[in-house]
């Protein structure tokens, strides 16, 4: 078990095009639920322990609605071990669920992967959400790719303004707030994220005018302490490309070496 406060201010994202997930440490639920571009709707929880789900007699699974989605961003999910979910339309959708479709969601929540695409014209759903000590080792079925560029660019915009606590970067007066990093400078990093990469928010060099974020491509990991252990060793060669915010345009851009 992870405690949170061993979560450093990186984040490690690795795509597989094929099989439709993202693999990612550094990123949590509340940040993916604050970030994702329509908010959610229902979840339907699969292995979780959220002690304020509604009931849902077809699947005995436990859910909850959209107006709940503030109580459970802010319970302590990390804390749950395995918290793995599906979003859904309505609830009449999960009450049409066959056998089969309950067995394969069940089975995709013990094994964290599923049987075939975890995808439900029945519930409508964007994601399969699957984490273990949620934050540390998160792996999201993405229906569409677009919504994990514009989590992963606010995302990092998010952290950039809350690391190094009340005062900002490295003790430097704090900004009021970045912009979020534009998809089509995250999407720039594409064939990067499809290798397994890092965005490295605690290796920020910031002088007057901008602050660059620094990039390894460091492969593909499901260890996530394995992962970590290899950073500290990229980590002291040059990055493989750069994330830089000018400070005086507020503007974003990339540079890939």
């Amino acid at each position: 078990m992870k405690s949170n406060k061993q979560i450093k201010d990186i984040i490690y994202v690795h795509k597989n095009t094929d099989r439709q997930y993202v693999v990612s440490y550094g990123i949590n639920f509340r940040e993916f639920a604050l970030h994702t571009p329509q908010p959610l709707k229902s979840l339907l929880l699969i292995k979780h322990q959220y002690e304020h789900g509604a009931f849902n007699i077809h699947t005995h699974l436990e859910y909850v609605e959209q107006e709940e989605m503030e109580k459970i961003t802010s319970d302590n999910v990390e804390g749950y071990g395995d918290f793995c979910w599906i979003d859904f339309d309505e609830e009449a959708g999960v009450n049409e669920l066959n056998g089969q479709e309950i067995a394969e969601l069940l089975y995709m929540g013990h094994l964290k992967q599923p049987l075939n695409a975890p995808f439900y014209s029945k519930l409508n759903n964007r994601f399969a959400y699957l984490s273990h000590d949620d934050g540390w080792f998160n792996k999201i079925y993405y229906r569409d790719f677009d919504d994990f560029y514009e989590i992963l660019g606010s995302t990092v915009a998010s952290k950039l303004g809350s690391v190094k606590g009340g005062k900002g970067l490295f003790g430097m007066k704090k900004e009021k707030q970045f912009p979020v990093v534009g998809s089509q400078i995250i999407t720039s990093f594409k064939e990067k994220i499809k290798e397994g990469m890092i965005i490295s928010i605690e290796k920020a060099i910031v002088s007057r005018g901008k602050i660059e974020i620094p990039i390894w491509v460091i492969g593909d990991y499901f260890n996530m302490d394995e992962m970590i252990e290899d950073y500290q060793q990229f980590s002291k060669s040059p990055a493989n490309g750069l994330l830089i915010f000018d400070r005086k345009t507020k503007n974003w851009t990339s540079s890939i070496r």
